[in-house]
């Protein structure tokens, strides 16, 4: 693994009473493409919601670039340098899509800000197009090249994608699978969640899969690609 960007240590994580995630450890290096896959309900939302420090965990380490980000309020995690594409986009729909654009975009200084609105309409011309449209007036697809696009403009040196092409018709998640090639090609560190195995096995450089909690297998594309049993028993394709 190249140096570590995010290392999640041992985190255990509870809505009320109910714990829902039991020690779950991994980490990220730095410009790699990692996945988090598993069944509905097995933990992967929960992960990022306390990754970002929405649900905090009440166990555990989380470090960005060997600094502890645990315990810190969203925003905060967001200023320290990761973005979030959550699940069901949550754009703002009765904003532009351009004022979408310059609502979050950050500026991190030298060397740092490879993000404009520039580039990233040239990443998704569409958003180009429909500049002067309403959040709300998007297509699925549309919305969700927003959320990517948004996120990007924090500059974040870790981007998270929650369900990356959940509900998109095929032509879109295609453009989707084609910008996250992009971003993996230009050195962005990803952590990505999807069911389309295919696909991630195509940009991930390193696979985790969480069951009822738990990490119960980490690796390479290819060992996971080999195996249909660990493939059937964990993620039911």
């Amino acid at each position: 693994m190249a140096s570590p960007l995010l290392t999640v240590g041992g985190i255990e994580t509870a809505y009320g009473q109910s714990k829902v995630l039991h020690g779950i450890s991994l980490a990220i290096g730095e410009g790699e493409v990692v996945t988090l896959m598993g069944r509905n309900g097995m933990g992967k939302t929960t992960t990022v919601r306390s990754i970002m420090g929405l649900t905090p965990p009440a166990a555990g380490s989380i470090r960005l670039r060997g600094q502890e980000i645990r315990g810190l309020p969203a925003y905060r995690v967001a200023q320290a340098g990761i973005g979030l594409v959550p699940e069901g986009r949550q754009i703002f729909p009765n904003l532009t899509v351009r004022e979408n654009l310059v609502a979050t975009a950050v500026e991190r200084g030298a060397g740092h800000s490879r993000w404009s609105q520039d580039r990233v309409e040239q990443l998704f011309p569409r958003l180009a197009e429909r500049a002067h449209q309403m959040g709300s007036q998007l297509s699925g697809g549309e919305q969700q090249m927003l959320a990517i696009a948004r996120a990007l403009l924090t500059n974040p040196m870790l981007l998270i994608l929650d369900e990356a092409t959940e509900g998109l018709a095929p032509l879109i998640r295609r453009e989707i699978w084609r910008c996250l090639e992009s971003l993996k090609q230009a050195g962005q560190s990803i952590l990505v969640i999807d069911k389309n195995l295919a696909a991630l096995n195509r940009i991930a450089d390193r696979h985790y899969i969480v069951e009822k909690g738990r990490i119960v297998w980490s690796g390479q594309p290819a060992a996971l690609a080999a195996d249909p049993a660990l493939q059937q028993r964990y993620l039911g394709v």
